[in-house]
């Protein structure tokens, strides 16, 4: 008897297991699809300036609750659109690191509306020893000799003359993933139109440099330019002194001096008589 209550627990248990089973099983399968959205994503690593093509984009299934902003939704409204950002794959696409639609590939679709692109000649100690990479933020820095008649250590000056300014490009290389330095011979920048007018100035009345600055960092650097009188910490010789009157001091004032006290008055005159003394004579006052 004993023996049966337990195998008919045991067999209850099972069915109960069982129940619990398929019960959690239905309610999965009852769950809305719309858990889960489907997204353009990259399907292999690409470079900027690079033309998509359909094998370069699938579509891949992405939270609902997660979905990336402007995330695109349909492949086939990308196909010949050129990059502007690099990508990697199974990275989300959108129209922020598209070119504009119809717009060419290479260099000139990665220039931003109202912008321009000027290559500057760079060796290995002007382009930062290779690591002005496309990306990067660079400072230009002009050496030149100023017009103005002076002493030698007076016209020489270092100056920065542009300021944050975006590496589109090294030699004929745009892409933005590689962390190596490169030593080349040309380095293309991102300008106003302004700006482009200053650096081609810059670049023949001087010598350029590139400086390398934070890519967060938005501060400007606002100095006065370094000379060798400046850098040295040298007096300007060619400071005006200040006026120095000829006129010889003037003489101190002459002490007063105590009066020389008046000679004693003359002693009231004596009365005198001759006494002959013998063969001496002589003179008594009285």
């Amino acid at each position: 008897m004993k023996h049966k209550r337990a195998l008919l627990m045991l067999g209850l248990a099972m069915l109960l297991g069982l129940a619990a089973v398929l019960l959690a099983s239905r309610w999965l399968l009852n769950q809305s699809p719309g858990a889960a959205g489907r997204i353009v994503v990259a399907a292999v690593d690409a470079s900027p300036g690079q033309r998509l093509a359909p094998d370069m984009v699938k579509l891949a299934d992405w939270p609902v609750e997660s979905l990336p902003s402007g995330a695109l939704r349909e492949v086939r409204k990308l196909e010949g659109r050129v990059l502007r950002h690099a990508v990697q794959r199974g990275e989300p696409l959108s129209e922020g690191k598209l070119a504009p639609a119809g717009a060419s590939g290479g260099l000139s679709a990665l220039i931003s509306e109202g912008k321009r692109a000027i290559t500057v000649r760079v060796n290995d100690v002007v382009g930062v020893a290779g690591f002005a990479l496309p990306g990067n933020f660079v400072d230009v820095l002009v050496y030149t000799q100023l017009d103005s008649e002076g002493h030698e250590g007076q016209r020489a000056i270092s100056k920065i003359v542009l300021e944050r300014i975006l590496v589109l490009a090294v030699a004929q290389e745009v892409g933005r993933d590689d962390t190596k330095p490169r030593v080349v011979n040309a380095v293309t920048l991102e300008v106003t139109p302004v700006q482009a007018e200053q650096l081609d100035l810059a670049r023949s009345v001087g010598t350029l440099s590139l400086a390398l600055r934070n890519q967060v960092d938005p501060h400007p650097g606002i100095t006065d330019g370094a000379t060798k009188v400046s850098l040295l910490g040298m007096p300007d010789v060619h400071a005006v002194p200040a006026a120095v009157s000829s006129a010889p001091p003037a003489p101190a004032p002459a002490q007063s001096r105590p009066r020389v006290a008046q000679a004693a008055a003359k002693p009231a005159p004596r009365q005198c008589i001759g006494v002959i003394n013998g063969v001496h004579s002589g003179q008594e006052c009285f």
